[in-house]
């Protein structure tokens, strides 16, 4: 059971990918006023954390409404994370956050899509629709995920000073290289799964 949460919980720290977000964050919240950003920063990481959990309890009902099989589910979460995997190694230029100079954000872009993405969201319905009796194991998982994601990005601004803008894309391309093995064990999971079911 232990080996199972934190297993679910580094794929989804990983999907997650705070130290990717950081340099987004520091461009938001860099022109807000200091003493409102950790409220802020508070504020969308509940918020992003309700949206997941919203999505992890309800993810088995959306599944079974559109009739998908597990095998289905389970190879196109592989390509998702795989998709996801190869633009953390290899990111694209720039970023755009929808944000004015100064304006305080709420709900977009911080706590959706930044935090609560739909990468992630895919990930929670997958692990909702792989075994929805594990459910205290997958809200366990999420949560520890968050915990050390809202850790990273609380204190963003030691994260980056340690790190530098270098060292965070380094860190950021490993994290995509662990998720690209991930994604690929998921996918040949599903195909085995799958070719068990029409033999």
């Amino acid at each position: 059971m232990e080996m199972e949460i934190i297993s679910a919980a580094v794929m989804l720290f990983l999907i997650m990918d705070p130290l990717g977000n950081l340099p987004i964050f520091l461009s938001i919240l860099k022109h807000i006023d200091k003493k409102r950003r950790r409220a802020v920063m508070i504020r969308e990481l509940l918020i992003a954390l309700f949206v997941m959990l919203l999505f992890l309890f309800l993810g088995e009902k959306i599944l079974g409404f559109l009739s998908l099989k597990q095998e289905a589910v389970r190879i196109a979460g592989g390509i998702i994370l795989f998709l996801i995997a190869i633009k953390m190694i290899f990111p694209s230029e720039g970023g755009l956050t929808g944000l004015a100079a100064g304006e305080e954000p709420f709900i977009v872009p911080m706590a959706i899509p930044l935090l609560a993405g739909p990468s992630i969201l895919a990930a929670l319905l997958l692990l909702a629709h792989q075994d929805p009796d594990k459910m205290f194991e997958w809200s366990a998982a999420l949560i520890i995920a968050w915990g050390l994601s809202a850790f990273i990005l609380m204190f963003y601004e030691g994260f980056n000073r340690i790190l530098g803008e270098k060292g965070l894309a380094a860190v950021e391309r490993l994290m995509g290289m662990l998720l690209v093995m991930i994604s690929v064990q998921m996918l040949l999971d599903g195909i085995a799964d799958y070719i068990a079911t029409v033999s």
